[in-house]
């Protein structure tokens, strides 16, 4: 019987209070998470395990005894594969990436860690966005690639909207960088804000700062300082663990995820699971396509916005149902797959 581990990094610290858990609070982990215990309740064998780094690997198979270990992201040195493979020969490695290539770009080292994982015998790489995988695929060719696509417990709650309060709560969450697009979606919550004659608190996480986001930050708080007389707000939270982050959205009018790329987005998932509309872009795979904008135009988020203010139940339903669908998908991918590993696995015998 086959039985899977995920391993992944560990973090830095987003949390100004969790110092021991350090990274358990990230998208990747609760990703990881929701893989495992998907897994399990499928009735295959699952473990998740935390990594320093590279070296804790050998340890972590020799405690759980896997045949499939799968590397949540790109963080181990291709060279490692050739001492694993070694020491754990009839183990299938399979490392996951968690995004497009817009990111990738970012990795300077990605290229060519996924071409070198590729002249191992036993090591796939695993997209959980489809377009990623075909053009990972030309890389390094199909035999290599899969697909293996992402998991969101189906958890709704719902929620009360306060339509007399004086300000309108808006949820711009995740970690500060270019391709998130905080800045013009913070121009466009200005806008709907001043359509509905409402002040705007406009939420953030500013204690998790990516790939070249400082400039981003500092544009959000000078923006916001210019406006500090109109009575419009700019607040910043910090990086929370995934239960105070939950209760946090739910505290939120409606939110927003307009970026640039995404393989999945998991705060969008966190706010519809309690109850929030939001507005996304295209690029979220499971969002409905109705209260989806254009990243790059401020007014078209606005109206949107608007839309999904005056309508959040619809917003929110037809976002659940979307991601029932993706959800009930992303089960029978991964059992497809684990049903002929397993069935290649007893013809091999």
């Amino acid at each position: 019987m086959s039985k899977l581990l995920f391993i992944l990094k560990r973090r830095e610290d987003y949390s100004a209070v969790l110092h021991n858990n350090v990274g358990l609070s990230t998208g990747l982990y609760n990703s990881a998470k929701f893989m495992d215990l998907m897994m399990k309740d499928m009735g295959f064998e699952s473990e998740l395990e935390v990594a320093i780094d590279n070296n804790c690997i050998d340890r972590l198979v020799n405690l759980h005894k896997p045949t499939h270990v799968i590397i949540e992201a790109l963080w181990v040195v291709p060279s490692k594969f050739s001492v694993l493979q070694q020491l754990h020969p009839d183990v299938t490695w399979i490392v996951r990436l968690h995004s497009e290539m817009p990111f990738m770009a970012g990795e300077g080292m990605a290229m060519d860690w996924i071409s070198e994982y590729a002249k191992f015998k036993n090591v796939l790489v695993a997209c959980n966005a489809p377009r990623m995988a075909k053009e990972i695929s030309l890389l390094i060719g199909e035999d290599k690639t899969i697909y293996l696509p992402n998991f969101y417990p189906q958890e709704y709650k719902t929620k009360k909207f306060d339509s007399d309060k004086e300000y309108v709560d808006v949820a711009c969450f995740g970690a500060i960088r270019p391709l998130k697009n905080q800045l013009t979606q913070a121009f466009a919550a200005l806008e709907f804000a001043e359509k509905i004659g409402k002040k705007l608190r406009f939420h953030v996480n500013a204690g998790r700062i990516e790939m070249n986001g400082d400039p981003v930050k500092n544009n959000l708080r000078n923006l916001f300082e210019q406006l500090v007389d109109t009575g419009h707000q700019l607040v910043n939270h910090q990086w929370t663990p995934r239960e105070g982050f939950l209760e946090l959205c739910a505290e939120m009018d409606i939110g927003l995820q307009c970026s640039f790329s995404e393989t999945f987005n998991i705060v969008g998932a966190d706010l519809i699971s309690q109850g929030v509309p939001f507005v996304g872009s295209k690029e979220v795979p499971w969002s409905t396509f109705l209260f989806n904008a254009e990243p790059t135009d401020s007014t078209e988020i606005a109206d949107k916005l608007l839309m999904a203010y005056y309508l959040p139940q619809l917003n929110v339903k037809l976002n659940q149902r979307k991601m029932t669908k993706y959800t009930n998908k992303t089960k029978k991918i991964w059992y497809k797959y684990r049903s002929e590993e397993h069935t290649s696995e007893l013809q091999s015998h």
